[in-house]
């Protein structure tokens, strides 16, 4: 069997591109979990596209969606995203990614946790400054603790 030559160039560059995208995952949570606004917006393109329809908020653009979830989160005094299971499948310089995630939250005047857990379907594409989110899905699918004190 013959190797083609730049099949090593082919899977670091591969390796190194799967680091960069987890990172990003990771620079996500860490942004919102330390509520710092700016580090996030590094998350995404410019023109992405973010959809958290599935807690309640409107789809739209990064600037309008993070204007909402910055409001929201900034009453929440404590959240710790986990982020596993990421699946990457790249496409040159783009990338689908899945990833699972868990989030313990204190929410304002609730002395008890909450958590939730779900999935993060990311479009990612290669910039000058790195791998960036083009398009987010929040897809949540559970809660243990209703969010909503009134009704617990």
């Amino acid at each position: 069997m013959t190797v083609p030559a730049d099949t090593d160039a082919r899977t670091l560059r591969t390796l190194h591109d799967k680091s960069e995208i987890r990172e990003l995952l990771h620079r996500y949570a860490r942004a919102v979990d330390t509520k710092n606004w700016a580090l996030l917006e590094t998350v995404f393109t410019e023109d992405a596209h973010l959809d958290y329809s599935s807690v309640g908020y409107p789809p739209g653009s990064r600037d309008d969606v993070l204007k909402l979830l910055g409001g929201a989160l900034e009453q929440v005094p404590m959240t710790q995203h986990f982020v596993t299971n990421i699946e990457i499948d790249l496409d040159g310089d783009r990338a689908t990614v899945r990833a699972m995630f868990y989030n313990p939250i204190r929410l304002p005047q609730r002395t008890e946790l909450t958590y939730c857990g779900g999935n993060y379907h990311h479009e990612v594409v290669r910039t000058a400054e790195g791998w960036r989110s083009a398009r987010l899905t929040e897809e949540n699918l559970w809660f243990v603790g209703n969010p909503d004190p009134a009704k617990n």
